[in-house]
């Protein structure tokens, strides 16, 4: 378990914005969770892991675009020096919460097209130019590939 991105199940969790609540029931759709709080958990694994590989115009536009319960997770990572592949993203959230990669793979897809849906494909799209390659499929995208 992760306590940089988890809520402590100790506490009462704080009432969420409209927004922020509308993304939890879409995480919960996509990724068929059981709870809102199960959802919740997932988006703070990965918006904290996409937080340690964004940076720049992208980075911010996001923020601007997400709910501020996101967009503080988000924001509250510094930015790795050097970027994880899609699959390498995955493996490192999967050992930082304990998760099996299956698991956390799935987390991920659900997590992101919830992002894509309250952000933007146009945003997404810089992004993943941003990024190193595998993270289109991750995003539910096509993998982008530069012309011969």
């Amino acid at each position: 378990m992760i306590s940089d991105v988890r809520v402590s199940l100790g506490h009462q969790r704080q009432p969420y914005s409209t927004a922020y609540e509308q993304m939890l029931e879409k995480v919960r759709y996509e990724g068929a969770y059981p709870t809102c709080e199960r959802a919740d958990e997932a988006v703070r694994l990965v918006l904290a892991g996409l937080g340690r590989q964004l940076t720049g115009d992208e980075r911010v536009d996001l923020a601007a675009r997400l709910p501020l319960e996101a967009a503080l997770v988000l924001t509250a990572q510094i930015p790795d020096a050097q970027p994880l592949t899609g699959w390498a993203f995955v493996k490192d959230l999967a050992a930082r919460s304990g998760a099996s990669q299956a698991t956390t793979r799935w987390d991920t897809g659900s997590v992101f097209a919830a992002v894509t849906a309250h952000t933007g494909l146009d945003l997404i799209t810089r992004i993943l130019h941003q990024l190193p390659t595998g993270y289109a499929l991750l995003f539910g995208q096509p993998e982008l590939t530069p012309a011969a």
